[in-house]
This record gives C-alpha cells, sequence and structure tokens, in this order.
C-alpha cells in the first residue's frame, strides 16, 4: 500500500509543483484574448467552462488507455509504476500542456502546423501523416472494439453495430463542440472517474482486511515478469504499451481542440496539465489493481495466458484487459460496478473515437486551409474520412491496436521535439523538452528494430541505432529552432 499511495501522493504534489514551475516558465498570460474569443465561429471556436472543459479533456484523452494500456503494462510488474509516476509527472502532462499552450498562442492550430512553424516545412508533411494515421487508427480501433462487445451484450450482429456506431460519430463530428461534447461528455468523464475513485477505495480496503496484496515497489522485485520476456523486454516494449498515463501522442491531437474554447490562459494548467495527472492517478489504480486482483504479476500474466490462474475459485486463462477489468469491477463493486464496467469498456471508447475523427477533421481542414463553419464544408472532409475508416473496419481489433502503441509514441516524440524548438524560438532553455523528446526517440527507433512487428533484430542494435537517431533529431531540433521566426 506504501507504493500505491506514494504515486498518488508524488502525481498530485507534481502538479502543484512541476506544473506551476512548467506554467511560470512557459509564461502562462491571463491578459492575452485566447481564440475561443479571438476567432469564435460557433463550430469549432467556442468558450465553455473550464470545469466542463476539464471533464472533456480528461474523457478525450483517456478512454480506454489508461484502463487497458495499464492492465496490460502491469504484466511487466511494477516497474511500470515507475514509468506511470515519472512519465506522466515530466513527459506526458508537459506534452500535453505544450501541446494546448503552444495551439492557444497560434490561433488555435493543430500540431502539424506547429511542427512546421517551428521544424520545417518537410516536419510538418511527415507530422501530417503520422496524425491522420494515428487519429484514423484510433477511431477504427475504436469502432471495431465496442461493436465487437455490443455484439456479444446484445446479440445483434456487429455490423449492425458498426453502422450504428458509425452513424453517431459523423454526427457528432459534424455538429458544433458544444452541443453533444460539451453536453454529454462531462457526465461520460465523470463515470471513468468514480469507476477508477471505486477501485482504489477497495484496492486500499481489500489491503486492510486481507483479501489482496499490493505489491510494493523493491529492488527485488524490478525485473522483467512478463510472460514472454525475450519478446517483451521492458526496455523498450514496456514504454509503448503504456502511453496513456504516461505519455501519448494522441493527446496533443485532443489538446489543441479544447484550446479553441479555453477562456483565458490562467486555466491552462489545471485543464492540460491537470488533466494528464488524474489520468496518471487512474492508470496508477489500474496497474495495482490488475496485479493485485491477480496475486501478483506472474499471476496476472498467467491469467492472459493458456497457463491460467485461480482467481476467487475460478480458472482464468486467455484474459483480455476487458475481461480483467469486468472481473475487477464486479468482484469489488458489486451490480454498480458491473454495469460501471459495461459502460467504461463501451461508451468510453466510443467518446474517444468520435473527438479522434472530429480532430482529423480539423487536421485535414487545416492543412486544406478550408473553412469549417458551413456544414456543407465539414460534411466534404468528413465522407472521404468515413469512408476510408469503414474499409479498415475489416481490420482485426487486435492488429489496429498492436500498430496504435508505437504511432502514438513517435507522434509524442515528434510533439516534444516541436515543444523543445518552440523553446529554442523563445530564447528559452529546452530541456524539459528535448530530453523527453530524445528519451522516446530512443524507445521508438529501438522498438522499430526490436519487436516483431517491426525488424525483430537484436536489442543491441535496436539501442545502437535509437541513440544515433535520437542524437541526430537532438542537433536537428537545435538546428532548427534556432532558425525560425515567428
Amino acid at each position: 500500500m506504501i507504493t500505491f499511495l506514494t504515486a498518488v501522493i508524488l502525481l498530485i504534489a507534481g502538479y502543484f509543483i512541476y506544473g506551476k514551475f512548467v506554467a511560470r516558465y512557459i509564461g502562462v498570460d491571463p491578459s492575452r484574448t485566447t481564440p475561443a474569443y479571438e476567432i469564435n465561429d460557433g463550430v469549432d471556436y467556442t468558450p465553455m467552462p473550464t470545469w466542463k472543459i476539464f471533464v472533456i479533456q480528461f474523457l478525450n484523452i483517456a478512454g480506454l488507455g489508461p484502463i487497458f494500456g495499464a492492465v496490460s503494462g502491469a504484466a511487466f510488474g511494477p516497474a511500470a509504476y515507475i514509468w506511470i509516476v515519472v512519465g506522466c509527472i515530466f513527459m506526458g502532462a508537459v506534452h500535453d500542456f505544450l501541446a494546448g499552450m503552444m495551439s492557444i498562442r497560434n490561433g488555435g492550430v493543430n500540431m502539424p502546423d506547429l511542427t512546421g512553424k517551428y521544424l520545417g516545412k518537410g516536419m510538418r508533411g511527415f507530422m501530417n501523416v503520422v496524425v491522420a494515421f494515428l487519429l484514423l487508427a484510433v477511431g477504427v480501433s475504436f469502432v471495431i472494439g465496442p461493436s465487437g462487445l455490443m455484439e456479444n451484450l446484445t446479440g445483434v450482429s456487429k455490423t449492425v453495430w458498426l453502422y450504428v456506431i458509425f452513424g453517431y460519430y459523423i454526427i457528432a463530428t459534424l455538429l458544433p463542440v458544444d452541443k453533444i461534447i460539451g453536453s454529454v461528455y462531462p457526465f461520460m468523464g465523470a463515470i471513468l472517474l468514480f469507476m477508477a475513485l471505486g477501485v482504489g477505495i477497495m484496492l486500499i480496503v481489500g489491503e486492510i482486511n486481507g483479501t489482496h496484496q499490493m505489491m510494493e515497489l523493491t529492488p527485488a522485485v524490478l525485473k522483467n515478469w512478463h510472460s514472454n520476456p525475450e519478446k517483451n523486454l521492458i526496455f523498450p516494449m514496456m514504454f509503448i504499451v503504456i502511453s496513456c498515463g504516461a505519455i501519448s501522442g494522441f493527446h496533443a491531437t485532443q489538446s489543441p481542440m479544447m484550446a479553441r474554447c479555453l477562456k483565458n490562459e490562467k486555466y491552462a494548467r489545471p485543464v492540460f496539465y491537470g488533466a494528464m495527472i488524474a489520468e496518471g492517478i487512474v492508470t496508477m489504480i489500474w496497474a495495482t489493481a490488475a496485479i493485485a486482483y491477480c496475486g501478483g504479476p506472474e499471476g496476472l500474466n498467467n491469467a492472459m495466458t493458456s497457463v491460467g490462474t485461480e482467481i476467487n475459485g475460478v480458472l482464468v486463462q486467455n484474459a483480455q484487459p476487458a475481461d480483467l477489468v469486468d472481473m475487477i469491477c464486479k468482484s469489488w463493486l458489486g451490480k454498480a460496478g458491473a454495469v460501471i464496467a459495461i459502460l467504461g469498456v463501451v461508451i468510453c471508447p466510443i467518446t474517444s473515437g468520435d473527438t479522434a475523427f472530429r480532430s482529423l477533421r480539423l487536421s485535414v481542414a487545416d492543412f486544406l486551409k478550408y473553412d469549417q463553419k458551413p456544414i456543407v464544408k465539414r460534411l466534404i472532409v468528413c465522407v472521404p474520412i468515413f469512408a476510408i475508416a469503414f474499409f479498415f473496419c475489416k481490420v482485426d481489433f487486435s492488429t489496429a491496436w498492436s500498430y496504435l502503441g508505437i504511432a502514438n509514441q513517435i507522434l509524442a516524440a515528434l510533439v516534444m521535439w516541436t515543444g523543445a524548438a518552440y523553446l529554442i524560438n523563445k530564447g528559452k532553455q529546452h530541456w524539459m523538452c528535448s530530453i523527453p523528446a530524445a528519451f522516446l526517440t530512443f524507445i521508438c527507433v529501438c522498438f522499430l528494430i526490436v519487436a516483431p512487428l517491426g525488424f525483430g533484430l537484436k536489442p543491441i542494435i535496436g539501442y545502437i541505432a535509437g541513440g544515433v537517431v535520437a542524437l541526430a533529431s537532438f542537433i536537428f531540433c537545435i538546428v532548427k529552432g534556432s532558425k525560425r521566426t515567428l
């Protein structure tokens, strides 16, 4: 319990200490007019209450990432706790805050335009490709997954649910941001927070009454607990599996959306940095819960393989993260937990999926310099996007999800390099962005070299290649950042 409580306290302290430092260093200015008022078009640029923006931002960046990613990442053991806490405070929250602030300072534009401004046109083109791929992968994943779950729950065919979910996505993507997203999503975000809070409380209660035991972080347990450690190295695999809750490039596609609705820069820290800290706490809860519920990381690995493990008198084998979430909620939260679990694994991914498609619409429109105030023009952009997405829905969910992780962290690295160049351009020190950017670049290159989805080569080759590319990227960023002018 000491490790769990310490981690939560550190995350909260990170918001008040490092988050405040970052906000002051960037130079938050309450006197500046934000794009919500400066451009107000009543569609994508529209002022909204800060509490509502915070909850929407939290739900947009969270979805099932801090749940499924945490459960899967916990298979590596308690080393995941370190990555969640350190990554969230010094990387993920900075990443989300910079993405939001850079957008606010540049008229609410999306990340590809920001990257082009501070790193050059070539990087803008590369960023556009990565963003489009990631948003499409998120959208498709969060159509395939929920439709399959709804088929199991209702008996109605998956194809029917595909049409239903796509129909909703089209409506939510076309309507002004304050209609469906601004009206309904705060309640969905509250459900996600309530579920995490309930599980967190039961973690502590169960530890006290002896029904389960949390694993403490000690040197002896800092090893790779994964059932297949040869192919699932902590470096780099764990840092790809656990993205939401530590650092996630997808968040940079969501922060500009809320940057267009923020009333005042002084609310940037609670909305952007704060929402990420909240997600880090949720991730910590679920990673700890998965290990405790299964009797340790070894039991968790067995539960997710054919080996199997006995949990509460029941043999659990080949369990997916959704299965474990369902079992934990039902066991610890009773009937209410069963309802919450259904809402969580079905509704939450849908709410992230539609904002992914909305962000993709905005990114395409920004690239084409195509006005989005008239609904006809929004429709013109949306139709080809959804046609392509529907085609890719024939892909298996696990395949789509596999490629999502690496695209996510590549985008996060690009965003942090953009942030570093932005700081250089402002005459400030860049280390709060360039160090995380270099680390993520190393991780991503290493993963592509070592992972079975990539080249499948020896780890040492991946480590060398990762180091070389990270160093080259650092030099490139310094040079480009110094040359760019506002």
